[in-house]
């Protein structure tokens, strides 16, 4: 087993369970209460120095619902490990590890701002890609491939009401019919003609 993992379990016990490796990288599941002092042990005492990724992970229909993932990297010995802590849908609330690695401020800002978890003692907990305000959390499973409306703040260069995009020949859709290599999605320039064309005669058929 992997040193860093022994010394992990000698230390927390039941409060921490090991991952199946894959692909050479370690990792551990870390009871949500003893998250900040997990960390703290790392940097001190096992030398992983950086942190280097922290991302949120949503399991809709599942309990805990969402997931915190964070990479740490130790640069002595070019070891990198993996920590999972699982967050209630209820009580959506890590604590902040800003004060282990400065680097995860903008990681968790962005992880609330996408998810929605909050980040217990982070210095600015704001939002980071979406604006302050915005009522949604896009990269949860429940939110529609298409948006939710929401007004957009005052100081925006076209305020107003955003309204959800249109599906048909957006961004995310793939168009009708066979779809050749230079026009593979993401696309957007199918016109609502274009779609209309494709869906009355669909043995026409895009050159590649």
């Amino acid at each position: 087993m992997n040193a860093t993992i022994e010394k992990l379990q000698a230390k927390f016990g039941a409060d921490l369970g090991v991952m199946p490796e894959f692909r050479g990288e370690a990792g551990v599941t870390v009871a949500r209460a003893r998250l900040l002092e997990v960390c703290r042990f790392l940097k001190a005492a096992c030398g992983f120095d950086m942190l280097t990724d922290l991302s949120g992970v949503d399991n809709l229909g599942e309990e805990p619902r969402y997931e915190v993932h964070y990479l740490v990297y130790a640069l002595a010995r070019r070891e990198r490990l993996r920590l999972k802590v699982g967050v209630p849908a209820g009580d959506a609330v890590v604590d902040s590890v800003v004060t282990v690695w400065g680097t995860a401020d903008w990681h968790e800002r962005e992880t609330f701002d996408m998810f929605g978890i909050g980040f217990r003692g982070h210095p600015k907990l704001t939002r980071i890609l979406m604006w302050e305000g915005y009522p949604h959390f896009p990269l949860r499973k429940d939110f529609p491939l298409a948006g939710l409306p929401a007004e957009l703040p005052a100081t925006a260069q076209n305020a107003g009401r955003a309204e959800s995009a249109p599906m048909a020949g957006g961004p995310f859709v793939a168009g009708i019919g066979p779809v050749g290599a230079v026009r593979r999605e993401p696309r957007a320039n199918d016109t609502m003609a274009e779609r209309d064309a494709k869906l009355a005669h669909p043995e026409h058929q895009e050159e590649v």
